[in-house]
Parts: C-alpha cells; structure tokens; sequence
C-alpha cells in the first residue's frame, strides 16, 4: 500500500506542473500530459481504494 501512495504521490506532482504549464504558458502538450495524469490517478485511487478496504478488514 506504502508503494501505492507514492506512486499517487508522484502522479500528483507530475499532473501539477503539468497542468500548471497549460494554464500558465498555454502549452497544449503539457495539457495532454495533465489529462493523461488525471485518468492514471483516477486509476490509482480505485485500486488505493480497494486496497483500503482489504487492510481495514484484517
């Protein structure tokens, strides 16, 4: 789970910049990577989210 949330963690910071630079610079490519971002940690809160549930049941 430790794992889980660092991946997060740094999916988090890349969508940041990214989405920072789009909104700044107007820079459309980092506005792709910012969307793309946003599905992965969408992706990664679903499974934190079942891991979760799993550990709280133990």
């Amino acid at each position: 789970m430790k794992e889980l949330i660092e991946k997060i963690k740094t999916e988090m910071e890349a969508f940041s910049k990214d989405a920072d630079a789009q909104l700044v610079k107007g820079n459309k490519a980092a506005g792709t990577r910012a969307r793309k971002s946003a599905l992965e940690i969408g992706k990664m809160m679903k499974e934190f989210r079942k891991v979760s549930i799993e550990a709280s049941k133990k």
